[in-house]
């Protein structure tokens, strides 16, 4: 009799065991954001929610899309939400039907460039870049992007290399869709290089390998934190860009991905990005200028105008003339 007691005990607590299992939510995040930043809102949205078993896969934007590609052929999809800076990704992937369509409450705050009239997308955050220069090697800062085709830049400026960082991708597309091919052009003739990516040309800059570089503002104003010699322009036209966040269609894990894009968009949760370098979506979130950093309205104002569905067509063929350019063919 009191062994078949402990049986049934035992049996009881394992079947509780299996029901709380059963119960809890799971959410898995594909990011391009930096560790530093998707871990603390990791923290924070396991201590509101402390039920949800909440993991993240942190890679650049086209590492993240292969992924992707890779699971859609398999047939099984690992993604409950997509949150990167590769804005034509998430016009393909809507028009593909990969999205669940969901308006967050909080979706009213948010101030942006792009915005999607059918709810699929939702900005989250406002990456900006501007001009990174060492101040040792340049005293007087540039004021425009024109200002870089001096000689005081000869064979001094970097750019990553579009084909491997999506944010410099959209900063080559709004570069030329703004100022065109001949300031590609014109860059090159003034010794202009392409770096592999988007931290590698901030530690040249520092290092005084070059002279200054397109920055990507959070890696910038990260370094100059920690005592680089650099400095930190915006010129009057900004290369701004989204990061939109997307739930993936049929995942098992609507409620705890609903749940997340709230609190993304949350006054609390664009409190932690504002506090990590770059911009919020929201202007109820206050932003440090101490190193340039202008307000998500003032962003959006002074933003590069550029079309993202025409930019979805013709990204292969920017990145290959951006490359002709730069090495000169």
């Amino acid at each position: 009799m009191k062994k078949m007691l402990v049986v049934m005990i035992a049996l009881l607590f394992a079947l509780s065991l299996g029901a709380e299992a059963f119960a809890a939510e799971k959410l898995m995040v594909y990011t391009s954001m930096k560790e530093s930043l998707i871990g603390k809102l990791r923290d924070a949205f396991k201590k509101k929610y402390p039920d949800i078993q909440f993991d993240y896969y942190s890679a650049g934007a086209g590492k993240l899309m292969a992924k992707i590609a890779a699971e859609r052929q398999s047939g099984k999809m690992t993604v409950d939400v997509l949150w990167h800076s590769e804005v034509p990704d998430f016009y393909q992937l809507k028009k593909e039907g990969m999205f669940e369509k969901y308006v967050s409450p909080e979706a009213k705050h948010v101030k942006s460039t792009v915005k999607d009239p059918d709810g699929y997308f939702t900005p989250a955050r406002l990456g900006t870049l501007g001009i990174v220069y060492n101040t040792k090697k340049i005293t007087a800062p540039p004021a425009t992007w024109q200002d870089l085709l001096d000689p005081r830049f000869k064979n001094g400026y970097g750019i990553a290399n579009p084909a491997l960082s999506g944010t410099s991708f959209m900063s080559v597309a709004m570069l030329v869709n703004n100022l065109g091919w001949d300031y590609i052009q014109n860059l090159k003739k003034n010794g202009a290089r392409v770096g592999h990516g988007s931290g590698q040309v901030v530690d040249d800059t520092a290092s005084g390998d070059l002279k200054a570089a397109l920055g990507v503002d959070y890696i910038v104003i990260d370094k100059i934190v920690k005592g680089a010699n650099l400095g930190f322009v915006y010129p009057k036209e900004m290369l701004v860009i989204p990061s939109p966040v997307a739930i993936m269609k049929g995942t098992p894990n609507l409620s705890a991905a609903k749940k997340f894009v709230d609190f993304l968009l949350s006054k609390e949760g664009q409190t932690i990005i504002a506090a990590s370098g770059t911009l919020p979506i929201r202007s109820d979130v206050p932003v440090s200028t101490k190193y340039g950093l202008p307000s998500p309205d003032d962003a959006v104002k002074r933003a590069m105008k550029l079309d993202y569905l025409a930019t979805m067509a013709q990204k292969e063929s920017i990145i290959k003339k951006f490359d002709a350019v730069m090495r000169g063919k």
